[in-house]
C-alpha cells in the first residue's frame, strides 16, 4: 500500500504547491491562517450585502434575510 517507493525526482522543477511528497511543519498554522482570512471576507461581503439588500417586491412571508436585512431592522425600529 502506499504507491510504492519514493523515486528520485528533478530538484531543478518548482512547484507553487510544493512539489512531490510535500509535508510541509506548519500546516496546521497555515490553514488556520488561510481559513481566518477566509471567515472574514466572508463576514465583510455579508455584512455589506445585508447593509445594501433592498427588495422592490416585498415578499408575502417571513423569509431569514428579513432577520439582519437593514431595510427590514429600520422596518422594525419605527414601529
Amino acid at each position: 500500500q502506499g504507491g510504492g517507493a519514493r523515486y528520485p525526482y528533478p530538484k531543478e522543477v518548482w512547484s507553487p504547491a510544493g512539489g512531490w511528497w510535500t509535508r510541509p511543519s506548519n500546516w496546521k498554522t497555515n490553514t488556520a491562517i488561510a481559513f481566518g482570512g477566509i471567515l472574514a471576507v466572508a463576514y465583510g461581503v455579508f455584512t455589506i450585502s445585508a447593509e445594501k439588500e433592498r427588495r422592490l417586491v416585498q415578499p408575502v412571508r417571513a423569509i431569514p434575510s428579513m432577520r439582519w436585512a437593514k431595510e427590514y431592522k429600520e422596518q422594525k425600529d419605527t414601529v
